[in-house]
């Protein structure tokens, strides 16, 4: 039997979201389905983590077990031609039988996009409309840097995850947030060993109230220490949002 590692790229658009569900289109759906067409054994895949509705990934990492003797470097070729073309395999490799796509993982990295209409209503392409959040109004990019600092470290982040999610430990630990403007587009890294379900809409939704100072910046600390999401600013669309890589 051999453990085959995957790195997937989808846009999340038409999906509800990573996890197999009944009546709905989910991106392990599609994978499974098609991995067991081409290996021609019922495959049940794990993902590193479950991505909501709308959200996409550079670098989401699947695994499965297979008895197939398909070689492993012709896997992409053939899965590629089989999946819809928003969904695309960009690595396979074969790994150790202890490998595990989500209990192995010591990391991620995700990137959220924010387009500034600003003044004069320039709208972005609508090529570009399905992967960016779009605001009104300027952010100050001085502001919302100085606020996200204080996240940094190993912290309960409650006040950032959405309303009604259960977690057994809510305490994550943020290695980096990083926030740049490119033209109109401002992007936020944020990296950590793990995140609870919507922390990083909630979290970007925070800073850019800060950043259009609907919030004030020295508020940030008292946010997070109140482990209470009504303190926190709006969870902002899952389109804006991208799985960029995972760290084994």
């Amino acid at each position: 039997m051999k453990n085959i590692k995957l790195t997937v790229e989808y846009d999340g658009t038409a999906y509800y979201g990573w996890q197999r569900q009944k009546k709905l289109i989910s991106i392990q759906r599609v994978l499974e389905d098609k991995i067991s067409c081409m290996v021609q054994e019922k495959i049940k895949i794990n993902g590193s983590g479950r991505t909501d509705a709308g959200v996409h990934a550079i670098g989401q990492v699947a695994n499965f077990i297979t008895d197939s003797n398909v070689p492993v470097e012709k896997i992409p070729f053939i899965l590629n031609h089989l999946l819809p073309d928003d969904i695309l395999i960009k690595k396979a490799e074969e790994v150790g039988r202890d490998f595990h796509a989500r209990f192995s993982a010591i990391g991620k990295l995700y990137h959220y996009y924010v387009f500034e209409i600003a003044h004069d209503q320039y709208y972005p392409s609508f090529l570009l409309n399905k992967y960016v959040y779009c605001i009104n109004k300027r952010v100050d990019i001085v502001k919302m840097k100085k606020a996200s600092q204080v996240l940094l470290g190993e912290n309960d982040f409650t006040s950032f995850a959405c309303s009604g999610s259960s977690f057994v430990n809510p305490v994550r630990n943020l290695t980096r947030i990083n926030i740049a403007r490119n033209g109109r587009i401002v992007c936020f890294q944020m990296e950590a060993n793990a995140f609870l379900y919507k922390m990083v809409r909630g979290i970007v939704g925070t800073l850019l109230e800060i950043g259009q100072g609907k919030i004030d910046s020295n508020r940030m600390n008292g946010i997070l220490k109140a482990k209470d999401r009504r303190e926190a600013g709006t969870t902002i669309p899952a389109k804006g949002l991208f799985l960029m890589r995972v760290k084994y």
